[in-house]
């Protein structure tokens, strides 16, 4: 996936920490206490009656005691919101069962037995859409993490594991498709209206991974032959309207399919798979079984509504999910603590995969971008937690970039001391070994370490150990050579004040300044706080070039001169640390001209010029793609430059960042408005080519913007009226959308919403361009468009479009008036009692107050201490607001 409340343990549910909860406090769950379930659940048998208010849910559960847990006569079944109306064991009307909670306890006798319960939902209720729940007349369901006791009383842990068979009937003219897991294997017409369909899924699995979708849908339809030969159908199902918008998805699947055989030698082993896009939707997308369920957002292109961003976005995910069939669903989470398991393993394989659809530097510096700017405050705050957990209160709140993105990160430093080959091996052993099981982290590495030949007892503490690693790298010259000094220091991050020394492998290579002689690539691995690596014949002017392919997830500190940047920048041969060197240009003068007492005037002028001067060989390097070119002239974001400044000002880091950029667009304006004229000429297409030139062209239009204006308003408008697809109008319209002054601001605005209104997807970019914008009055714009006719609470979509683009804006979130902050907990208490799983995803931003100045520090306390104090809240927003305020 793109993210029982009991005391007691005989289910043997990890045990709840031995004081009492605090009357709000959730229960903690800890990794140590894990101990099996009592019983296995071979095989379910559910029996679904559907209607949008009421369905009748008949679960059939054959059970037998679990000969490698502690035995217990009680069955515990998970429960969430639901009332048994029948409870039967072995045919026969039981007494023998009571509620514990919202948990059923069934007291059974022997060793194996039939359960059988009924229960009656209101799909259309359920405003958590966790669970089953109504879409737009639609049913559908989501069951990760802990949704499917919304449907029915199950052991709902991912370590029991059944093989399902599943009746689903309904009024036929509401629901014409009926869809499951596995495969269809019956079909019929049932009295007054309705039919029915039986699925059977012949591979265990935990109840996360159940689906069920029913509506009216139609589907782009195709199959995909595996290299044994074997046929699959393939479908994507949508509402009718949409179907000419799903040919890219469906390209990516079947290109997600071969790439997995090839690389990872991973066959699909059902004869259908279904995709269905569905509108109202928390999380990205769902691997269930056979039948993975879409945000609308992931499935849904074309040229005139969607941008190149949008493309790779839905290619990513698309294979993100296909490929959690093996990495997720044969081979599941023994825990929910092992989480990053599945989400790290099959992150680095979707980036992978992506690397070689759309390039490997692009796609490395695209992740390393969201790594730091999300993932990397994440380490530093009080929501810092290793990938592999040792607690927690609500597991929807640990669907986290660490786990994701970092998870990802810790897989690829394996890769990349193994290398390629050696990997593969690895990761086909640790596919031979747990296929059909609930494994953990620990079986990953023992797996990669005995495939791969590593020995990686120290590499663990990456499971283990939260926070940013820190190097601090000093390259001494001597004579012909140099020695490289290493130090590395892993910070205390809650719960954890002390750490031990990491394995961190990099690459590095040392040039020579004064010949423009590239050096040798190098791979090394720092184990210990400090060691020394010597590099022979390294020439006059040695540069220290490191990280390179950010072959670690680490922070350096090198001392290194602008020019030594400037070279890099302009000469280096390994595309990230070029993108380095401007982006470590750029923070350290960002860093210093906002920090303190800033920077006198002729030390901000210099720097200034060493940073267009790289600029502008960026510019001018016609052996750039225009593709890496678009990532080379992106600036490091506010928050990441945030990161590396105690007690941050947003405000002084926004004057300074615009400054420069206007330094830039100025000085170079000549050259921007060329490099604009020769994008624009290129017609539109889907090559590297064209898609590069829709990258920098809204590029130089940012940087114009901000050293020339009248200019860039008048070529962002022109922009915007030639634009024969959305990737142009959307980076027009998003330039146009923070200036002043200008009516084409309006215009544009106004033409946009009234071109594309009734297109969900495509208004919620309307409101993120303008909740993200750099306009001014943009805390007064997001408040306006809270109360646009097209705003909804109940959408998590239009929700995020709106808010989650404000929270990310720095500009307009960190106003002094301390009205961002406050818009944003007023949003979280409205959210919270419709939908807490969203809600608890706005809280992170308000909880890094301890790294800004003290007056935004205490406006910000001020708002996560009146959540706090508000009644009822959820476990999810409760935990991370306990948390944050530490």
């Amino acid at each position: 996936m793109d993210i029982a409340n009991t005391p007691a343990t005989a289910d043997g549910n990890p045990q709840m920490a031995d004081a009492p909860p605090e009357p709000k406090q959730p229960p903690l769950i800890r990794r140590e206490d894990y101990t099996p379930f009592a019983w296995l659940v071979p095989t379910t048998h559910l029996d679904f009656a559907l209607g949008l208010e009421k369905t009748r849910v008949v679960a059939t559960l054959d059970v037998e005691r679990n000969p490698d847990a502690e035995a217990s006569p009680h069955l515990r079944l998970n429960g969430d919101g639901l009332e048994p109306v029948e409870v039967e064991v072995d045919g026969q009307a039981a007494n023998s069962w009571a509620m514990d909670g919202e948990t059923l306890i069934v007291t059974l006798p022997a060793d194996r037995h039939t359960v059988r319960i009924v229960t009656e939902i209101d799909p259309s209720a359920n405003t958590q859409l966790m669970g089953l729940y109504a879409s737009n007349g639609m049913l559908c369901t989501q069951c990760e993490a802990e949704g499917f006791r919304r449907i029915a009383f199950f052991p709902d842990r991912p370590d029991v594991l059944s093989t399902y068979t599943v009746r689903m009937s309904g009024p036929k003219a509401q629901f014409p498709i009926l869809l499951c897991n596995g495969n269809n294997t019956a079909n019929g017409e049932g009295e007054h209206g309705t039919h029915w369909a039986e699925w059977h899924d012949p591979w265990p699995k935990p109840s996360y991974l159940f689906a069920l979708v029913a509506g009216d849908l139609v589907a782009n339809s195709d199959s995909f032959t595996t290299r044994s030969g074997r046929k699959v159908d393939l479908n994507i199902w949508v509402r009718d309207g949409d179907l000419p918008r799903t040919d890219h998805a469906m390209r990516s699947l079947k290109k997600s399919m071969e790439w997995d055989e090839e690389v990872f030698g991973r066959e699909y082993d059902l004869d259908l798979f279904n995709i269905v896009a569905v509108s109202d939707f928390n999380m990205g997308a769902m691997e269930n079984k056979g039948l993975n369920v879409f945000n609308t957002k992931y499935v849904l292109a074309d040229e005139e509504t969607a941008t190149d961003g949008d493309y790779d976005g839905i290619e990513g995910v698309i294979a993100h999910e296909y490929f959690h069939n093996w990495s997720g669903n044969r081979i599941t989470c023994r825990d929910w603590f092992q989480l990053s398991l599945k989400e790290g393993f099959t992150v680095l394989r979707d980036q992978l995969f992506s690397q070689d659809m759309q390039g490997e530097a692009v796609k490395r510096i695209e992740d390393v971008r969201v790594l730091r700017g999300v993932q990397f405050p994440e380490d530093s705050g009080p929501l810092a937690h290793p990938i592999r957990p040792d607690s927690f209160r609500e597991i929807s709140n640990f669907y986290t970039s660490t786990i994701y993105n970092k998870g990802a990160e810790v897989i690829r430093m394996m890769r990349t001391m193994a290398g390629p080959e050696k990997f593969r091996v690895g990761t086909d052993t640790y596919f031979d070994r747990h296929d059909g099981e609930a494994a953990t982290c620990e079986d990953f590495v023992k797996s990669i370490e005995d495939g791969a030949g590593l020995d990686l007892q120290q590499f663990r503490l990456w499971y283990s150990q939260a926070g940013t690693p820190k190097i601090k790298a000093e390259l001494v010259p001597d004579a012909s050579r140099a020695v490289l000094k290493l130090t590395q220091t892993v910070p205390p991050t809650p719960g954890q004040p002390d750490k031990q020394p990491m394995p961190i492998p990099l690459k590095v290579a040392v040039h020579d300044r004064a010949s423009g002689t590239l050096g040798e690539e190098r791979l090394i691995v720092l184990d210990k706080a400090q060691d020394s690596f010597v590099f022979e014949n390294v020439g006059d002017q040695p540069v220290l070039s490191i990280n390179r392919g950010f072959s670690a997830p680490v922070s350096i500190e090198r001392e290194i001169s602008n020019a030594d940047l400037v070279f890099l920048a302009a000469r280096d041969d390994d595309p990230f640390a070029r993108y380095e060197a401007f982006q470590d240009l750029v923070v350290g003068h960002l860093v210093a001209a906002a920090s303190g007492d800033g920077l006198a005037d002729d030390a901000k002028s210099a720097a200034r010029e060493d940073i267009t001067s790289a600029f502008a060989a960026i510019l001018a390097d016609d052996a750039l793609e225009d593709t890496m070119r678009g990532e080379l002239m992106l600036f490091p974001s506010q928050t990441y430059i945030a990161e590396q400044i105690e007690a941050a000002d947003p405000g002084r880091i926004f004057a300074e960042r615009e400054a420069l950029k206007a330094h830039i667009g100025a000085a170079l304006e000549s050259d921007l408005v060329a490099l604009h004229e020769r994008a624009s000429a290129i017609p539109f297409g889907f090559s590297q080519e064209a898609r590069g030139s829709r990258k920098v062209k809204t590029q130089a239009l940012v940087y114009l913007a901000a050293g020339a204006p009248e200019k860039a308003a008048d070529m962002a408008a022109a922009q915007y009226d030639a634009a024969d697809n959305m990737t142009d109008r959307q980076g027009s319209l998003m330039v146009l959308a923070g200036m002043t002054g200008t009516a084409a601001r309006t215009g544009r605005l106004l033409d946009f919403y009234n071109r594309y209104k009734g297109n969900d997807l495509v208004i919620d970019k309307w409101f993120a361009i303008q909740a993200s914008s750099l306009h001014p009055s943009v805390v007064e714009h997001v408040k306006a468009l809270a109360e646009h006719p097209d705003f909804t609470m109940k959408n998590p979509n239009r929700v995020r479009s709106l808010y989650m683009a404000f929270a990310g804006n720095p500009h307009g979130f960190h106003d002094a008036s301390g009205e961002g902050y406050r818009m944003i907990a007023d949003l979280i208490l409205e959210l919270d009692p419709l939908n807490p799983q969203t809600a608890a995803r706005f809280v992170p931003p308000l909880g890094r107050f301890r790294k800004l100045e003290a007056g935004r520090s205490a406006l910000m306390r001020e708002q996560l201490e009146r959540i706090a104090n508000a009644d009822k809240l959820s476990r999810d927003t409760y935990e991370q607001v306990s948390r944050s305020l530490g």
